[in-house]
Parts: C-alpha cells; sequence; structure tokens
C-alpha cells in the first residue's frame, strides 16, 4: 500500500478507527467555520502608546461590536466606559473602585456585559480555540458562563449563582481582567506587523515585548528593522546608525532603559573631543527632547555628532571590502578639503556646515582613533551581551522573515527591485545573481547567516556587512532608493544634494497588470489576492490613496510615527481581513494611555470597506483550511488502511 511507512506512523497518534474518524469530524467542523481574523499594520516606528491602544481595542472593531450588541439599552458614556475597561482592565478598575459605593452590585452588572461581548467575539471559533485561549485559573467557570444561555429559565438562576460566588468570594477583578484580556484576545486571530517596529518612537522594546507574548504574529522586516538585527549581529556600521538615529531624536529610551545599553563611554569621548564644540548641526529639534533631557541638549549634541563620525568611517570601511556594493559615491570623508573646509562631489564643490573634525586624519580619514575603537568596543559589547536584546531579536528572527506569503496576499515592507520597464531586476550577491522571489529567498537566508553562523567568520562578517546594504543599499529591497544621504544632510545646505531617487518600483507599483506579476512570481495567481506593504507614507493629507493597482495593492503606511503625520495628515492604517473581506482602518492621533483610561478618549477611526461578500469565508478557504484539509486526506486513508486489514487497530 502506497505511504504504508507514513500510515504507520500516523496510526500511533489514532491507534483506532474511532480515533481516526473523530479527528476527521472534528477537522471539517473546524473548516466550516468563518476564517479568524486577520489584522495587518506597518512603520510602528516606536510608537508603543498609539501601537499598544489600536492592538486593545482591535483598531476600532470592540467598539463597534460593544455599540452594536448593546445599541441603545445602554448610553453612550456607559458603552465608552466599558469599552475603556475591556482595553485596560487593572488601571480601569482602580478609577471605578474610588468611585463605586456599591462595588458587588457593579462587579455583578459589568461581568453580565463582559459575559456578552466575550460571547459574541469567541462565537466565530470552536469550543476547543476558545479554551486553549482561557487563562487556566478560570477555564471551567468561563467554559460554563459562555456556552449557557441566561435567558433559558432553568439556567438563568444557575449563571446567577456562578457570578454571585465570584464576587462573594473575592474574585470579581481577577476574573474581570481575564474576560477582559479573552476579549482582546479573541478579536484579533492573528497579527502581521509589515516591517519598520524601530527607530523615531521612544518605545520600540515595549513593542517587542508585547509581541513577544502575543498569541499569533509575524513580522515582515523593515529597514529600520534590519539596522537593529545587523547590530546585534555585531555589525559595528548598523550599531553606529542605530546609537546616531536614537540621538539624533534624543531617544535614547529604547537603547537604556530597553536594553541596558550605556552612552557613558561615547558621552565620555563626546565631551573630552568636541568639549568647545557647540555642535549645532547635531542638535535634535527641541521639540523631540523628552523634558527630562532639556540639560543635556549640548551633551546629546556632541555624542550625535561624535557617533556620526565613527559612522562614516566605519560605513568607508565596509564599502571598501565590499566592491560589488557598488557604493563608492557613499564615500565622502576622502573627499573634504580640510583646509578649505569645503567638500567636492559630482564636480561642484560645496561648502560645509561644519568643519571641525579633530579625530580624523585626512591622510587616512577612514581610520578609527584609538579612542573610537575604544567606543565602538565598548558599545558593540553592550549590543551583542544584551540579554533583552538578544531575546528581541531571535524573536525577529524566528518569527519575521523578508516576505510572506498568507491566505492569497503577500506581505512585504519596501518593494520588489524593478527595471524602467517593469522586468524583475537582477541584484548581483557574491558573483551570482538573484532577482524576484529568488532575490528575497537569498536576501532571507544571508540575514539568518549573519545572526546565526559561527563556524565561518567571513561568512558571517558577510552576513553583516550585507545587513548593512539591506538598511540603505540601492537595490535592498527594504530601501529601495538610489541613496541614503545622511552626509549631505548634515553638512550640505544644498538641498539638491538631499535627493533621494526611489526606485522604479515607486513609480511603477499603480499598474495592475505588475502587481500581477509580481503575485504570479510569489506563487499566487488569484482574483482575490493582494499585495500588502509599507515603507512609503501614504499623504492622505494632499489626497493619496492607499489603494493602488485596481485594488491589487495595499500601502498602509499612514504615519504611526508623530514624524510622519503632518506628512500623511492621520496616524496610521490598520488592514483588517475577516470572514467578509477587508476593510481598512484610518486613525487619528492618540493623544495618551493616562487620557485613555481616566477620559475614556478612544482612538477615532475611520472604515473604508474595500471588499465585501455576503458569502463569508471560511477556514477551508485560508491556508490552514489546506493544511486541515491534507491531513483529512491523509486520516482518510488511515481509516482505509484499518478497514482493508492493511494496519490492525491497537489492540487487535
Amino acid at each position: 500500500m502506497k505511504d504504508f511507512k507514513y500510515l504507520q506512523l500516523l496510526s500511533k497518534s489514532f491507534p483506532a478507527i474511532s480515533d481516526a474518524s473523530t479527528e476527521i469530524i472534528n477537522l471539517e467542523a473546524i473548516l466550516n467555520l468563518p476564517k479568524g481574523t486577520e489584522h495587518f499594520l506597518t512603520d510602528i516606528h516606536g510608537e508603543h502608546e498609539a501601537f499598544q491602544h489600536v492592538i486593545k481595542n482591535a483598531s476600532g472593531v470592540i467598539r463597534k461590536k460593544v455599540a452594536d450588541i448593546f445599541g441603545h439599552t445602554l448610553r453612550e458614556a456607559e458603552k465608552r466606559e466599558l469599552c475603556t475597561l475591556i482595553y485596560y482592565p487593572e488601571q480601569k478598575l482602580k478609577l471605578i473602585k474610588l468611585r463605586e459605593k456599591e462595588i458587588d452590585d457593579w462587579y455583578k452588572m459589568i461581568l453580565i456585559r463582559l459575559l456578552k461581548v466575550c460571547e459574541n467575539v469567541s462565537s466565530k471559533y470552536t469550543r476547543s480555540k476558545v479554551r486553549k485561549a482561557l487563562p487556566r485559573e478560570y477555564s471551567y467557570i468561563i467554559q460554563e458562563l459562555l456556552h449557557e444561555s441566561s435567558n433559558e429559565p432553568n439556567k438563568h438562576d444557575y449563571i446567577q449563582a456562578i457570578i454571585s460566588t465570584i464576587v462573594s468570594t473575592g474574585r470579581s477583578e481577577h476574573f474581570i481582567i481575564a474576560i477582559c484580556k479573552l476579549i482582546q484576545r479573541l478579536t484579533i486571530d492573528s497579527l502581521h506587523i509589515i516591517g519598520d517596529i524601530y527607530d523615531r518612537g521612544p518605545g520600540a522594546h515595549i513593542i517587542m515585548d508585547i509581541l513577544c507574548d502575543y498569541h499569533n504574529v509575524d513580522i515582515q522586516w523593515g529597514n529600520h528593522d534590519l539596522v537593529w538585527m545587523g547590530a546585534a549581529a555585531g555589525s559595528e556600521a548598523c550599531m553606529a546608525n542605530v546609537v546616531r538615529m536614537s540621538l539624533k531624536y534624543a531617544n535614547m529610551s529604547t537603547l537604556e532603559d530597553g536594553y541596558g545599553i550605556s552612552l557613558l563611554p561615547l558621552a565620555t569621548f563626546a565631551m573630552e573631543t568636541y568639549g568647545e564644540d557647540q555642535c549645532n548641526v547635531f542638535k535634535p529639534k527641541s521639540s523631540d527632547i523628552e523634558p527630562a533631557r532639556i540639560k543635556q541638549q549640548k551633551m546629546i549634541a556632541q555624542m550625535h555628532k561624535a557617533i556620526t563620525i565613527i559612522q562614516f568611517k566605519l560605513e568607508g570601511q565596509l564599502i571598501d571590502r565590499n566592491k560589488e556594493f557598488a557604493m563608492e559615491e557613499r564615500r565622502h570623508l576622502h573627499l573634504i578639503n580640510y583646509q578649505t573646509g569645503t567638500i567636492t562631489i559630482g564636480g561642484k564643490d560645496y561648502i560645509l556646515k561644519d568643519t571641525y573634525f579633530p579625530t580624523i586624519d585626512p591622510k587616512n580619514p577612514y581610520l578609527l582613533t584609538s579612542d573610537e575603537q575604544e567606543v565602538v568596543d565598548s558599545l558593540m559589547n553592550y549590543f551583542t551581551n544584551s540579554e533583552k536584546l538578544r531575546k528581541h531579536m531571535r524573536f525577529m528572527y524566528a518569527n519575521g522573515s523578508l516576505y510572506l506569503v498568507r491566505n492569497s496576499n503577500l506581505l512585504y515592507h519596501g518593494s520588489v527591485p524593478l527595471n524602467a520597464d517593469g522586468s524583475f531586476m537582477k541584484v548581483k550577491i557574491q558573483g551570482t545573481e538573484y532577482s524576484g522571489k529568488k532575490l528575497f529567498d537569498k536576501i532571507d537566508q544571508i540575514a539568518r547567516q549573519a545572526y546565526f553562523e559561527e563556524k565561518r567568520p567571513r561568512e558571517k562578517r558577510f552576513g553583516q556587512d550585507f545587513i548593512w546594504y539591506l538598511w540603505c543599499g540601492p537595490s535592498s529591497p527594504p530601501f529601495d532608493k538610489d541613496r541614503m544621504t545622511t552626509f549631505e544632510r548634515y553638512f550640505l545646505s544644498e538641498k539638491e544634494t538631499h535627493k533621494e531617487t526611489k526606485g522604479h518600483y515607486y513609480y511603477l507599483k499603480d499598474n495592475q497588470a505588475l502587481c500581477e506579476l509580481i503575485l504570479k512570481e510569489f506563487g499566487i495567481e488569484n482574483k482575490h489576492s493582494h499585495i500588502i506593504n509599507g515603507h512609503i507614507p501614504v499623504k492622505t493629507a494632499k489626497g493619496e490613496s492607499p489603494i493602488k493597482a485596481g485594488g491589487k495593492l495595499l500601502v498602509i503606511d499612514g504615519g504611526y510615527s508623530k514624524a510622519y503625520q503632518p506628512e500623511t495628515g492621520i496616524a496610521g492604517f490598520t488592514l483588517i481581513y475577516n470572514s467578509h473581506g477587508l476593510q481598512l482602518v484610518q486613525h487619528q492621533p492618540f493623544e495618551s494611555t493616562i487620557k485613555a483610561i481616566e477620559e475614556g478618549d478612544d482612538i477615532i477611526s475611520e472604515t473604508t470597506v474595500l471588499e465585501f461578500s455576503n458569502k463569508r469565508k471560511l477556514v477551508r478557504d485560508t491556508d490552514i483550511g489546506k493544511v486541515l484539509m491534507n491531513q483529512i486526506e491523509d486520516l482518510t486513508k488511515l481509516l482505509e488502511a484499518y478497514r482493508s486489514g492493511y494496519l490492525k487497530e491497537a489492540g487487535d
């Protein structure tokens, strides 16, 4: 019999006809449930409070469900308070206890309301899946309350007795918190983060903590994520970029508080080297500085300048040893005339805004001084030995990739490198050319090599250098510009030198035929398929739409980062894919978690239905459904083997 050995192995898990039959019945039942709801977010850039709120309120879905369930039976203030309780149960309960005089009566009332919401959000899942999501301490009780209707006269007293006992035994708060977190968990079945968790905002480490504990999440690496991955893998150039950006935005919280990376060696070196230098070019904007750091503004500017010069030296060395990157034009230090304070670029002389370079030897400008090398070694030691950073980066690798194909959608952060005619650009990596999907697969492999390779130092070093290339290289899919004009933006006033030309993908992406070609390249040929990506902020304020190429491409970078919000006019998108179709949720700026808890403020979100079908998409229509159908096919073969006598049931 074909696959006999495999069926023998399968029989160990299903040793009898009854076991195999029961599993087939269970799997068939699951296939006919509505598909779970997927949420897609991108370009969070360290804005942890807004991110956390969007996750807690499920991009406004919970608020809508509360409105639908209770309608006019609750006042708006009551619905708002119920929502806030679901989002922030621990904090909200403290405030309510101070207000409510008859707290036990309030507990009983709110438990009934929460159970109605929980029953609604759990209705599309099997009891088994809901049971696995339940807190162990209250699993049995919650199951009883969810699956017994209080409208039945015979059950009303039973349910009331359970609720009264929860209150009388002093477990109300714990139970309420458990129910609220269960509602949050069941409302979002899976979460897709399409790149750029890091940089700009203060709480990337907090976002990563949330994701590490999340029940079902994947990440498509953005260039800002990759530069952190490179730093953690041991790339000095990536490390210098990470530190520079933290200082540029006067945001050291993620480095110091999140990962325990001390900037003291850099601060000491900067004050000794640039003590009399005002470093005006390197001062962060006053609006960027945390109030506690206002007095440190000069020191931050000095540190900023020190690490920037170190970065340019390290990048110059990296570019020189990787001729294949073809980035020689990004080496600037040897082009400076240190006597006249000018630089020659493209045959034209420019006056530098800052000409104080005490650590640069004009004869060997890319050589680190011994003090600079000491700073680099110290910082690298912190990066590669931070337990928290190691945990987060391993999670990034384990749950992340350069791209993902899921349920006929293709997810990636930036672009697919293209030629001007829309054909796939060939990118040479270590002498071999790659394009399209093969390029993505090769890059994914090298990014992992950079972190995990231990036996081959040359391959590891190349991987580290290549991650830096992915951060800012001209043919990098997560970046896709001809250059990153970091030097020019610091040292030159002429805007012409700041220009970064986007890749051909940016100009061709609104072509439906091209998007269909890209989808086909990644093995997707489905009329309901989409490309979902971020990286390029959508200027909604100027009338730009995130919907491109006749709906085939959805660019969902709406500006979670405050730095981008003047450009986008909003504060982020969430794409929601549920059993009825696709919805795009557009968020307004989030003020603060404290205001949300105390005043019931929610993110104002506007939902646009992109695709809708009265015929609900079922689990059988998803990637998980395909896996389950394959399992059913195997189990059916096992049944045949039992019944035809090829295999005997256990105990026979």
